[in-house]
């Protein structure tokens, strides 16, 4: 695996986010939130997921509590 090189220094626990700091993280959260339809790859395979097993086994869906 091929190691990253950065051109400036790196100081430990600090990090910059642009797309926090443009407010689109902010802004895809409120989304979901609002419409209940996840921005994130891994959230979006598992409503789909859960989904597709609910329509091919729908009398075993377990109620929440």
């Amino acid at each position: 695996m091929a190691s990253k090189k950065s051109g400036g220094l790196k100081i430990p626990g600090v990090s910059f986010s642009w797309k926090r700091a443009l407010g689109i993280t902010q802004a895809k959260q409120k989304f979901a939130r609002k419409t209940g339809i996840p921005t994130t790859k891994a959230g979006l395979e598992r409503k789909v997921g859960k989904a597709v097993l609910d329509m091919l086994n729908p009398g075993s869906k377990s109620k929440k509590k």
